[in-house]
């Protein structure tokens, strides 16, 4: 698996601290200082994760995770000092992972990264178990396959993109119906309904989309 994590930081100091301390990691280093040739970069190189700061000099830390999030679900973690942006950056708005505020414990946020690449890890050896092929809509196991139409794909690869991440219902039709379509939570609920039948082909030990009651719904590896 790849280990390189990414620092977009134009405080050279911060980044020069935060890259110490990954490379006493064993992980392998990137640093921008400003979003320009961030995103360029990325599509060439897929790193593990990025830290990325809100503040940047030219292009701001939020115009690279949106438009990162249009072709990657990289795991962003955003570093702030300003408290009020939060629930923008954690939301549907800007789409980030995980949040930090400045100032901040450097060895706090090289444990969030470590348990980034923990859930990548993770999520690798659900592709062992499940084959999943974006193309043709398809998820195999042991042999099988369903097929799945466009929406109900879409759907299903958000949450196992995100393996134990609960997705509200709200945050679901943001994300997966982007073409502004009238849906609502029922909508929701009935594709869920749809890709779950379908999986039940596969006899698997227990239900990988799980419902959290209050919450949403979450992909939960067997």
């Amino acid at each position: 698996m790849n280990s390189t994590v990414v620092i977009v930081e134009d405080d050279l100091e911060i980044a020069d601290i935060l890259q110490k301390y990954l490379q006493a990691a064993e992980l392998e280093v990137k640093h921008f200082a400003d979003g320009v040739g961030v995103v360029e970069w990325v599509k060439q190189h897929q790193p593990a994760v990025m830290l990325l700061d809100l503040d940047l000099p030219t292009k701001q830390g939020a115009d690279v995770c949106r438009e990162i999030r249009q072709f990657s679900q990289l795991p962003i973690i955003m570093t702030t000092a300003k408290v009020e942006e939060v629930d923008r950056l954690i939301g549907l708005e800007i789409g980030a992972d995980d949040y930090v505020c400045k100032p901040y414990s450097v060895k706090e946020l090289v444990a969030r990264v470590k348990v980034q690449l923990r859930r990548l890890n993770q999520q690798a050896q659900n592709n062992a178990m499940l084959q999943v092929d974006p193309d043709a809509f398809c998820v195999g196991y042991q042999g099988q396959s369903v097929e799945l139409t466009a929406i109900e794909f879409k759907l299903f690869y958000l949450l196992y993109s995100h393996p134990n991440r609960i997705y509200s219902r709200s945050q679901i039709m943001d994300l997966v119906y982007q073409d502004y379509r009238d849906v609502s939570e029922r909508t929701v609920d009935s594709h869920i309904r749809n890709v779950r039948s379908k999986l039940a082909r596969f006899s698997l030990q227990s239900d990988i989309i799980r419902s959290i009651y209050g919450a949403g719904y979450k992909f939960e590896p067997t």
